[in-house]
C-alpha cells in the first residue's frame, strides 16, 4: 500500500507495541501468534477475552505487517471454551432477570468473533492440542487451516448445557469442512471428536506431535506470509462469499478478482523470475 493511501484507512493494530490483556501476542516476521493463556483452567473465555480477540481480528484488517495469524493454547490444551463460573453463571443470572437483551447482546458479540475471523485478511491457523471445546472448538473451525494432535478431543458441546449446536455460525461452517451428516452428529450429540478421526473427517489438515504442533503451524504460517499474500487474501475473501454463490456467479466473481491479482507487482515478479529460471521473491502488493 502507498503511503498516500495508508493515510485514509484506519491505524489498526500498532504491531511493534501491540500488548492485549487477556492472551499473549507474539509477532515473528509477518507471523503473529495468539496465545490462549489460563493453562490452570484449560484456556476458557471471558467475556473480555471473547471481546478482546474480536477487536484484535477487526484491527489485523489494517495490520499492513501482519500476514498470517497462528493462535494457540498455553499448557497443552486450545480452549475450554467459556469459563462456567464467568460466563456460564452471569448468563443464567440474566435469564432469571428476564435480561432477553442482554443475551442476545453476548450471542451477538461471540457471533461478531467468526465475523472479524472471516473478515481478516490474514490466514489463521489454528495449532490444536488437548481440549477443544465449545467456543474453543467454533474458533478452530473458524480458523482457515487447522494442524492438530492425536491426543485433541473437538467437541461443539452445547447441546451438554441445554442449548442448540446453532452457535457462531456452526450450522453454516462446520458442514462445509466436514459434511452435513458428520457436522449434525457432533452438534446433537455434543460428543468430543478424536484428533485422528478429525483428520479423517477433514477437520484437521494434519496431525503432528504435541510438542512439533506449534513449530509445524509456524512454518506452514511463514510459507504462506513468504507468499503472494494480497493474493492469499483474495483466496480467502472468495472461499467465504462464495458460499452463498451459484457457479455461474462465482466465476463471473473469480474472473473478476484475479484481474485484480494481475495488476499486483507480485504477478509480475513471478513472471520475471520464472523468465529468469530463478525462485519469485514476493513482497504481498
Amino acid at each position: 500500500m502507498s503511503e498516500t493511501s495508508s493515510r485514509f484507512r484506519p491505524a489498526g493494530i500498532d504491531v511493534a507495541r501491540f500488548a492485549p490483556k487477556h492472551f499473549l501476542w507474539e509477532r515473528d516476521g509477518k507471523v503473529a501468534t495468539i496465545t490462549l493463556n489460563r493453562p490452570d483452567r484449560k484456556n476458557p473465555l471471558t467475556f473480555e477475552s471473547y471481546a478482546e480477540l474480536r477487536d484484535t481480528f477487526r484491527a489485523l484488517c489494517y495490520a499492513n505487517d501482519v500476514k498470517t495469524v497462528v493462535i494457540n493454547g498455553a499448557g497443552g490444551n486450545f480452549c475450554s471454551g467459556g469459563d462456567v463460573f464467568e460466563i456460564i453463571k452471569p448468563l443464567v443470572e440474566m435469564q432469571h432477570a428476564d435480561d432477553m437483551t442482554g443475551l442476545l447482546e453476548f450471542t451477538r458479540m461471540t457471533g461478531d468473533l467468526v465475523k472479524a475471523m472471516r473478515a481478516c485478511p490474514q490466514t489463521i491457523i489454528a495449532a490444536v492440542d488437548g481440549v477443544c471445546a465449545g467456543a474453543g472448538a467454533i474458533m478452530a473451525m473458524a480458523s482457515d487451516l487447522r494442524y492438530g494432535t492425536a491426543r485433541s478431543k473437538v467437541a461443539f458441546l452445547f447441546v451438554r448445557v441445554g442449548l442448540a449446536g446453532a452457535d457462531m455460525g456452526a450450522c453454516n461452517i462446520l458442514p462445509r469442512i466436514i459434511g452435513a451428516g458428520r457436522a449434525a452428529e457432533l452438534l446433537y450429540t455434543g460428543r468430543a471428536l478424536e484428533g485422528t478421526e478429525a483428520e479423517r473427517w477433514g477437520f484437521f489438515n494434519k496431525l503432528c506431535e504435541p510438542e512439533q504442533l506449534l513449530a509445524d503451524a509456524k512454518v506452514l504460517a511463514q510459507s504462506i506470509a513468504s507468499g503472494p499474500t494480497f493474493a492469499h487474501a483474495m483466496t480467502k475473501r472468495c472461499l467465504h462469499r462464495e458460499w452463498s454463490m451459484g457457479i455461474d456467479e462465482a466465476i463471473e466473481a473469480e474472473a473478476q478478482a484475479q484481474a485484480i491479482c494481475m495488476q499486483t507487482r507480485d504477478f509480475e515478479r513471478a513472471y520475471q523470475a520464472f523468465a529468469a529460471k530463478e525462485r519469485p521473491v514476493f513482497e504481498g502488493n
